[in-house]
């Protein structure tokens, strides 16, 4: 918010002189809409000439319905505009996305993970302490994907809350939203389908649920993700492909 100038009066009836503040051009973000960079889980980070962006994805994915406020949540309305604004802006080089969720709205991730997935920019993702349900099309969406070691990943069904209709109808849609979820990740990841949807619907690991919960070196193993590494692994990466989309493109205007 803009500071307040200063501004001095005095009284008629005293004649002595006092001090107050006066705002000026009001700029908080209360009645601009607008919200700092650093509110909304994105940084701007410079090294090298290489202007580059770090979005976090942490606590639980918001969709539709606002979460309790004592959730941590990352809403896609604040994040989605946010890509759209790294993918046009011709100063920013590249995109960092730290991972940190226990997965959450099923179509908001879907659609974070897509946006990521159809930038042109580079983009890396690391998955730290978990990435666990939705928050794996997220770690996948990127171009290249790393994952800590202590890092672990949990594979499991859609699942809803809330009264569900006991008919077949209700098993249908279930299972055509797994489907977009599993055509998303194999497509995005090296994993085969059939894999994925055996580690989805295991029954041997999981106490009270069904799934599997892979860490660090097991989702590499099974080619959810790229690599085993630290965010200064993913940020050597990201520089490196900046580097390579910046050598191509002069050779490209060069011929």
């Amino acid at each position: 918010m803009a500071k307040a100038e200063k501004k001095n009066t005095k009284n008629k009836k005293t004649g002595a002189v006092s001090q107050e503040e006066t705002p000026d051009v009001v700029t908080s973000e209360e009645e601009t809409g607008v919200q700092p960079q650093q509110d909304c889980g994105m940084i701007e980070a410079n090294h090298k000439g290489k202007n580059i962006r770090c979005l976090t994805i942490i606590g639980e994915i918001e969709g539709h319905f606002i979460l309790p406020a004592q959730n941590k949540t990352t809403k896609y309305e604040h994040v989605i505009p946010q890509l759209v604004a790294v993918e046009e802006d011709d100063s920013v080089d590249g995109l960092l996305i730290l991972i940190n969720t226990v997965g959450g709205d099923v179509e908001a991730g879907l659609a974070i993970a897509e946006v990521i997935s159809g930038m042109k920019k580079p983009t890396v993702s690391i998955v730290l302490g978990g990435g666990h349900s939705i928050g794996i099309p997220l770690a996948v969406a990127a171009k290249k994907s790393f994952i800590a070691r202590s890092a672990s990943m949990t594979v499991h069904p859609v699942r809803t809350n809330g009264i569900t209709l006991g008919v077949s109808q209700s098993f249908e849609y279930f299972k055509r939203m797994q489907d977009r979820i599993n055509n998303f990740v194999c497509t995005n990841s090296n994993i085969s389908k059939e894999r994925y949807s055996e580690l989805v619907l295991n029954t041997g690991e999981l106490v009270m649920d069904v799934g599997t919960i892979l860490e660090g070196e097991d989702a590499v193993e099974e080619g959810l993700i790229d690599s085993v590494g630290s965010v200064s692994d993913a940020m050597e990466c990201l520089y490196s492909m900046i580097g390579k989309k910046a050598s191509a493109s002069r050779k490209k205007s060069k011929q």
